[in-house]
């Protein structure tokens, strides 16, 4: 399966770049592929060490393939979701009265699968839908195109403007732009007709700031679309809260959000309900770990995803077992697309390190860092923050035997501008729980650790990266700590030197 095929790509790459759901030639594509990967064929370690080295290499890029394409699980909060957003799609669309279709809004924290649970109810959706039609209408229409697109995916611009939504709207169509904003509504309109579109999705909507003009008359056009026969379904980050709405609070029963009536009247309450009204608004939630329900659905999903991997040494409850399940909580606080960074990137440390399975002391190896997706708003919230490592905030203790061997030391400052001095980097395997870098032979006693092999340093742009987020502790001179733990925040291991 690792093999080349006639053409000369190894099958499980992809040729060319990945498609663009924002036109309808890329929506199109995203439909026929997406569910179409195939994950690398499980094997022993027996297996893997028989092969030659350039097929291990070819697996080896099969399995980093399979992790970074780990299939969407359904959970009990997407199922909501799904549900409603299906009964909404069907309803309005089986709906032949002319009038105000309502629409749907779906709230969320970043990276908790907002947008791949909505396109893939819309692609299901489209499905359907298009083999209804072809059964009942499959000749053209007069007055429409043959192109039919029952579903339009669209994007908040960061600047929203009514001329750069319209724009963006007439772009899945590949329509020319008109120069006046009432030729540019006239034209979506049409073209929202002509394609016989019934869904129109328009994601990140909380860029919108209801403090610049532009985005409040961007909101009202928002409002005039629902009256083109399109169901419209608004993806964005705390919805309650970035003022498109009046604050509600959230039904756990039905996973909707409630807005209470307001005591007094004023003279702009009919306008602020007006947007209320028209949507329903459901909110996509990350797991919980505080009742009995949100552990199992956190244990379902961990058990779907180890069977994904592909790991040569992963032992059957390698995301189950012991206080895995635990340590992965803490490290994504339950959102779904920080776990699925945090296991990818695990595996691919996993995999270059030898160790092939995942442990909470490997996976302290790798740093979650989200600043290298250039399409995400931060000042919109699209970007969670992310949890600290629970073994280093709780790190275990080193006994002064431990300590002074190996020539623990403190931080210090100085020169004039009292720069703090950092140790050098710490012998991991000699404390047995060191995790932040990986193994080197102990400076104290010149040899490598018995508990574990060598391997390459990381540069040192990456542990002062690491140490510039710990607090450090100015030390007297000569003087040395001795009983102080290896993992705690100010702690570094240091070959013996002078004091001063």
């Amino acid at each position: 399966m690792t093999d080349l095929d006639s053409s000369g790509i190894v099958p499980f790459l992809r040729e060319g770049p990945p498609p663009d759901r924002t036109t309808f030639e890329g929506w199109q594509q995203w439909l026929r592929t997406r569910g179409t990967f195939v994950p690398a064929p499980r094997m022993a370690w027996e297996e893997y060490a028989a092969k030659s080295p350039r097929k291990q290499a070819l697996y080896d890029l099969h399995r980093t393939a399979t992790h970074v394409n780990l299939v969407l699980q359904r959970t009990p909060m997407s199922d909501n979701v799904a549900a409603l957003m299906n009964t909404r799609l069907r309803n309005n669309a089986l709906n032949f009265e002319p009038g105000t279709r309502d629409g749907l809004m779906l709230s969320g924290g970043g990276f908790q699968g907002k947008t791949a649970t909505a396109c893939d109810v819309a692609a299901e959706f489209e499905r359907v839908w298009r083999t209804l039609h072809q059964e009942l209408l499959p000749a053209p229409l007069p007055g429409t195109r043959d192109v039919v697109a029952p579903v339009v995916y669209c994007k908040t611009p960061v600047r929203a403007t009514p001329k750069g939504l319209c724009q963006a709207v007439l772009d899945f169509f590949g329509e020319p732009h008109p120069r006046t904003l009432h030729l540019l509504i006239r034209s979506v309109r049409d073209a929202l007709q002509a394609h016989r579109s019934t869904a129109l999705i328009l994601d990140d909507i909380t860029r919108l700031r209801m403090h610049r003009e532009n985005d409040q008359d961007t909101l009202d056009l928002v409002r005039d679309l629902m009256d083109m026969n399109v169901t419209l379904v608004l993806i964005g980050v705390n919805i309650p809260g970035s003022g498109l709405l009046r604050e509600g609070r959230h039904d756990p029963r039905s996973g909707q959000v409630i807005f209470p009536a307001k005591a007094r009247r004023s003279h702009n309450d009919e306008a602020a309900t007006q947007t209320e009204r028209r949507f329903d608004l459901i909110s996509l939630d990350p797991f919980d770990y505080s009742t009995s329900q949100g552990i199992e659905a956190w244990m379902a999903h961990l058990a779907g995803t180890q069977a994904q991997l592909r790991l040569l040494r992963a032992p059957e409850d390698m995301l189950t077992g012991g206080n895995m399940p635990e340590y992965l909580f803490r490290r994504t606080n339950g959102i779904v697309g920080l776990l699925r960074r945090l296991i990818a990137d695990g595996c691919a440390y996993a995999m270059s390190t030898g160790a092939e399975r995942l442990t909470p002391e490997t996976l302290s190896q790798v740093n979650l860092r989200l600043g290298n997706f250039p399409g995400l708003d931060f000042e919109a919230g699209e970007m969670p923050d992310i949890p600290a490592d629970p073994l280093l905030e709780n790190p275990p203790e080193a006994s002064p035997e431990e300590a002074a061997q190996h020539g623990l030391r403190r931080p210090w400052r100085s020169g004039r501008r009292g720069r703090v001095r950092w140790p050098r980097q710490p012998c991991v395997p000699c404390f047995a729980a060191w995790t932040p870098f990986p193994t080197r032979p102990c400076p104290a006693t010149s040899s490598a650790c018995p508990t574990g092999s060598a391997s390459p340093l990381p540069p040192w742009s990456s542990a002062r990266a690491w140490a510039s987020t710990r607090q450090p502790t100015p030390r007297s001179t000569g003087s040395r700590c001795t009983t102080f733990s290896p993992l705690s925040p100010n702690a570094r291991n240091r070959s013996p030197a002078p004091p001063g």
